[in-house]
């Protein structure tokens, strides 16, 4: 199927995606903050950035969660698992490099004490689930986890 749009206008709309304060890591965000939760943002830990620069950390509690985008990160579901019909070949290397990238942050963060839970895009549907499993990870609110 040919593509919709110039390679100009592909461009323009690529460039244009953030990586962050986008709308799912808004969202989670916002439960947390409800929730009682206190974070950080973006991978800042004592002045420092983790690797990887998680989304949200809880310095005191060595805990991290990204928020990822299902197609961008490759994740298992549907949307993670779509293909890119038109320049196929760099869009499947850029997408594995990007989990490639992914892993080893999550194995950087685990080796320097630091637990790390992935929240997919596509896990933002179901509120309540997503709330359950938010604090099943970080454990009870208002405390430093310790």
């Amino acid at each position: 199927m040919a593509d919709t749009v110039t390679v100009e206008q592909r461009s323009r709309n690529m460039s244009r995606i953030r990586s962050k304060n986008t709308k799912p890591e808004i969202l989670v965000r916002r439960l947390l903050h409800a929730a009682g939760y206190r974070f950080r943002l973006h991978g800042a830990a004592g002045g420092k950035l983790l690797p990887g620069k998680p989304d949200l950390v809880f310095a005191a509690r060595r805990k991290v969660i990204f928020v990822n985008g299902c197609f961008w990160h490759l994740h298992s579901c549907r949307a993670g698992q779509h293909a890119p019909q038109n320049n196929s070949e760099f869009w499947a290397e850029k997408r594995r490099r990007t989990a490639l990238r992914d892993a080893a942050a999550v194995e950087a963060l685990a080796a320097a004490g630091w637990e790390s839970l992935t929240v997919w895009e596509c896990e933002l549907k179901d509120r309540s689930v997503l709330e359950e499993q938010l604090a099943a990870f970080l454990g009870p609110r208002g405390t430093s986890g310790h």
